[in-house]
């Protein structure tokens, strides 16, 4: 059974149409092969990026912080002979 499509249109760059092209051609795939897995990929990591983002806030509403001064002291022990254990 195929799963249900939808057309869709974007105006992209000669450059990166001829890169689709390319890679399309190498992979001996379509060009909308191409488009649907760099979107999928894409949106899985706008999706990751935006969980993690949702998870530190609830870190911040739960008090679940490190002091600005902690973290900035031990960025700075770094470049030093005895670097500071990670804040915690």
């Amino acid at each position: 059974m195929t799963a249900a499509t939808k057309v869709l249109t974007a105006h992209v760059p000669l450059p990166l149409a001829d890169k689709v092209d390319q890679m399309a051609t190498r992979l001996e795939r379509s060009r909308g092969w191409i488009v649907k897995q760099a979107l999928s990929a894409w949106i899985a990591q706008e999706e990751e990026r935006d969980r993690l983002t949702q998870e530190a806030l609830a870190d911040v509403d739960a008090g679940r912080v490190i002091d600005h001064l902690a973290v900035q002291a031990w960025a700075e022990s770094l470049s030093t002979d005895e670097p500071l254990p990670v804040p915690r």
